[in-house]
């Protein structure tokens, strides 16, 4: 193998910007995404990996969630963006113990994000000890002792296990399994930064915290609306299914603050028309809406369509399946009766006629698909937003029939499957119940801590030992100034990892490394020879996913081996758990989950079918709603808006392009036309006027919140065509700007749509 050269750290005044492009995908996403790929890994790595993406017996894209066909697949299954994940796990970049030697912390601790992923994969266990000013080498048993003994020396409160998306669920299941046998629930993981809203709205309404659709109900839609979300970037095989929706006469509404290019035109780039052509026109209706403000559209949505049910009766409700399987319907009704419809517009930005004439669209579809992500999830009143969409969705019966019903849209390609698995900090009682039945353990009861819970008991130094098994918490999480230096008071922070990351560097008194196979590597090191791990993606449906690449060390180990050898070392091997025996065969595992997870049953044999199996989901198979009550619930929120404090703006967090959470591809941001660079504010240019600036100035951004203000300097005003009032900025370098008590109210999410900004010129300070 041969190593490639790194990329050169950020230069912000390498910043270009152009005018933002109206389609998405192309030839051009083709070309990037080989280009990436050959200057990673190699022309045979790159295509052994690629061919292999999301085909059936091949690897599981360690991109976003969305699902694969049941049906024909295509010889290239992938995105651009999965071709790049793909590319950064696949790369022959290796980061070995000359590397950890050469650069101290002090001077890693100084580059960016990007610089420390582009270095490449790690091929070695490090360790840093307090007075250490270098990672150095060690063994994996002497690592795994040092976990043991750190553990064992303090009590489980003070312990916490953190998991990223992209851990399959046998590695997943043995990782809660682990957390529970020493006693606690402190499971946050990356679920909680993203989509828990989602499942605090769900689950007392619905009856599952899970998306109630399949892909070809997707394509069998007569209306999907896209909200708060840009499947053009972060969730881009999406953009097929919705051209096919389109291709079978589907209609779609987009609402979102950013025109994306991704809800205009999808050019695919394996049609002629994707290639030749002028591609699919997507969005047939834009609404471009004030960050924060769905809640006040989702009614008025609601109060249009209960007026023309009650001009034109039997027109919109289905009355026989509200009476059947739903609750709250007169309460609801009620509620909806009136509206403020200057309060709403002022709210939302939008016109009385612009909302009219989409609630038409829905009185006229007899299958109606709402697919939201982040852009819904991350503010205050998140979790009553999206009840207002379950609202919409049961008064129309949009629920267990053809082309209907609730569609989140996850991002890592396991979150929703590592969470089935029992990665909570709020575990149900028939879990634990079985847990314990099945390995003579005595599971803790008490709720644990989610991910902001976490950064409250760094602060509080409240954290002996911090595991992380992938991810990047340091920099995802908010408040991210206090919350790297109360990190460094932790007494061990462990991290389970590919690449180098800010967490890393911003770590514990004692910090250790573990480097571990990524989701395209081979995984053959075991009795039983190569073994296979599932994932489940955000439709509910668990498949296979094995690695064909050979791994760049051959000291990196499984997931599933880290947390048995972590778990052999705390707890012993006199332990109930067979720890070993699970290590060694992935069947194991599965045999044990058949039997503590109901719809895992036979779940060695389900999983070798030709496409898997898809978990039972009550409201999309049998129109059933396992609430609390047996019903669907109708709700009534009040209304709420973002309302900024004088002299202030919303600032809302996004992705690049080239990018897929903390890890960075590029610097290429296309469709936006930024390139170069990512301390950006996109912002409307009378905004800036009105603000006394231009487009192009330097301004340090300063956020406010309860009184308390954060900042973070220099960041170039862009003028961009967004919603007045509403600014957008990069996630993670934004996040300095999150206080930690910005939260989702009932799922405790980071409110990262939702931040109150305002800008002085920045100053550049003398050397």
């Amino acid at each position: 193998m041969t190593r490639g050269a790194p990329v050169e750290d950020i230069n912000e005044d390498n910043l270009t910007i152009k005018k933002p492009k109206k389609s998405a995908a192309g030839v051009e996403a083709v070309l990037v995404a080989l280009d990436r790929g050959v200057a990673q890994a190699g022309v045979v790595r790159t295509a052994r990996s690629l061919l292999r993406l999301n085909q059936r017996d091949g690897t599981d894209c360690p991109g976003c969630a969305w699902p694969e066909s049941q049906g024909h697949r295509k010889t290239a299954e992938f995105c651009e963006n999965g071709a790049k994940a793909v590319a950064e796990e696949a790369t022959l970049r290796t980061v070995t113990p000359e590397f950890w030697a050469k650069h101290s912390i002090a001077e890693l601790a100084e580059k960016t994000e990007y610089w420390l992923g582009n270095q490449g994969r790690i091929t070695h266990p490090v360790v840093i000890r307090p007075g250490d000013t270098h990672y150095s080498q060690i063994s994996w048993d002497d690592a795994f002792e040092l976990i043991g003994e750190s553990i064992r020396a303090t009590v489980p409160e003070r312990t916490v296990f953190y998991t990223s998306g992209r851990t399959a669920n046998e590695a997943a299941f043995m990782y809660q399994l682990f957390a529970r046998s020493i006693g606690t629930n402190n499971l946050p993981d990356c679920s909680n930064m993203c989509h828990e809203s989602s499942g605090s709205a769900l689950n007392p309404t619905i009856g599952i915290g899970k998306g109630t659709v399949s892909l070809e109900d997707i394509h069998q839609a007569e209306l999907i609306f896209v909200i708060g979300q840009n499947p053009g970037t972060n969730h881009p095989r999406m953009l097929s299914a919705l051209a096919e929706c389109k291709d079978n006469g589907g209609k779609i509404v987009a609402v979102n603050p950013l025109p994306e290019a991704g809800l205009f035109n999808f050019k695919d780039p394996q049609t002629a028309s994707g290639v030749l052509g002028n591609g699919t026109n997507l969005a047939d209706e834009f609404l471009q809406i004030k960050v924060g403000a769905d809640l006040a559209l989702f009614q008025a949505l609601g109060h249009l369509l209960l007026e023309e049910e009650e001009r034109v009766p039997g027109s919109v409700v289905d009355h026989e399946f509200v009476a059947a399987n739903t609750d709250g319907i007169d309460a609801y009704r009620a509620a909806r009766k009136t509206i403020d419809w200057d309060e709403t517009e002022a709210a939302t930005g939008l016109s009385r006629l612009e909302i009219a004439k989409v609630a038409q669209m829905m009185v006229t579809s007899k299958a109606t698909i709402i697919c939201w992500a982040l852009g819904l999830t991350q503010q205050p009143h998140s979790v009553n937003t999206l009840k207002e969409i379950i609202n919409l969705l049961l008064l129309q019966g949009n629920f267990g029939k053809p082309g209907a019903g609730a569609c989140p849209v996850r991002g890592h390609s396991n979150v929703q499957g590592d969470r089935t698995m029992g990665v909570w900090e709020k575990p149900k009682e028939w879990m634990l119940d079985a847990l314990d039945k099945e390995f003579g353990i005595t599971s803790p009861r008490e709720h644990g801590l989610d991910s902001v819970d976490t950064v409250e008991a760094f602060e509080n130094d409240e954290v002996d030992v911090f595991v992380s098994m992938g991810g990047n918490f340091a920099l995802a999480c908010s408040d991210t100034v206090a919350l790297e230096g109360a990190m460094q008071r932790v007494g061990l922070t462990v991290s389970v990892s590919t690449k180098p990351n800010r967490s890393h560097v911003m770590h514990g008194r004692t910090s250790l490394i573990l480097p571990t196979l990524g989701r395209t590597d081979t995984d053959d090191k075991h009795p039983g020879g190569r073994q296979v791990l599932s994932v489940e993606d955000s439709m509910s449906v668990v498949r296979t996913t094995q690695g064909r690449l050979t791994p760049v060390s051959d000291h990196l180990l499984a997931e599933p081996v880290i947390v048995a050898r972590m778990a052999r070392a705390t707890l012993g091997d006199d332990h109930p758990v067979n720890w070993k025996g699970m290590a060694e065969d992935y069947d194991v595992i599965r045999d044990h989950i058949a039997r503590v997870l109901p719809g895992f049953e036979d779940f060695n044999k389900r999983l070798k079918t030709k496409n898997g199996f898809v978990l039972p989901n009550p409201p999309r198979d049998t129109r059933s709603f396992a609430t609390d009550i047996g019903l669907a619930r109708f709700t009534v929120s009040p209304l709420e808006y973002l309302t900024p404090p004088a002299g202030h703006l919303i600032l809302q967090t996004m992705r690049s392009h080239d990018q897929y959470n903390t890890t960075f591809y590029g610097l290429d941001d296309r469709y936006r036309g930024i390139s170069g660079g990512r301390r950006v504010i996109l912002i409307n240019k009378d905004d800036a006027v009105d603000m006394g600036f231009a487009d192009g100035d330097m301004v340090d951004v300063i956020s406010t919140f309860q009184g308390s203000e954060r900042r973070a300097d220099k960041f170039r005003l862009v003028a961009y065509p967004t919603p007045r009032g509403c600014v957008a900025a990069y996630f993670p370098e934004a996040n300095a700007l999150m206080h930690r008590e910005l939260v989702a109210r009932e799922s405790n999410t980071p409110g990262y749509k939702a931040m109150a900004v305002r800008f002085v010129a920045h100053e550049e300070k003398a050397a």
